[in-house]
């Protein structure tokens, strides 16, 4: 049997969470995803979950007044130019000290949750700048919906492929 069929089949009985407006500024990532999350556990053990930075970072705006320091978020997002896990560990350490009385709400969120932002320094180096967002998945995506919205209909099976 092919590893897409067994997959699948171990799938077709799973549901995600239903979506719950109240869970948090995280929702729209974690809850449709946490039936393929356990999922991708138990049938991709050595697999690890990498959470878009770049999501991540708006999803932290949600714990922030709006007139936040941005300096606060940007050195958030300077954690993500560090050479290995152990240079953003160091800096994450640092990050609190400073921000934690300003956003207690963020920093309790940042903690929580960053973790699944960082699996991709696991990975060589030169890898990276492409693992750690979604961004050209996302642009890729983008652009097959705009190609088959131009076309609108495809007059045979093979047209949809080229």
């Amino acid at each position: 049997m092919p590893a897409r069929t067994a997959t699948r089949r171990q799938l077709d009985g799973r549901t995600a969470a239903p979506f719950d407006p109240g869970q948090g500024p995280d929702q729209e990532d974690d809850a449709p995803v946490a039936g393929l999350r356990q999922a991708i556990v138990e049938v991709l053990s050595e697999a690890a979950w990498q959470r878009c930075y770049v999501h991540f970072l708006h999803n932290a705006l949600d714990c922030v007044p709006r007139k936040v320091d941005h300096d606060c978020l940007r050195e958030l997002r300077w954690l993500y130019d560090r050479r290995d896990l152990a240079e953003a560990r160091r800096d994450l350490a640092a990050w609190p000290a400073k921000w934690r009385a300003a956003y207690p709400k963020l920093f309790g969120w940042v903690e929580e949750h960053i973790e699944a932002t960082l699996s991709f320094y696991r990975l060589p180096r030169q890898h990276h700048k492409h693992l750690k967002s979604t961004n050209l998945l996302d642009r890729f995506n983008e652009e097959i919906k705009r190609r088959a919205h131009a076309v609108r209909i495809f007059p045979m099976p093979n047209a949809a492929c080229a």
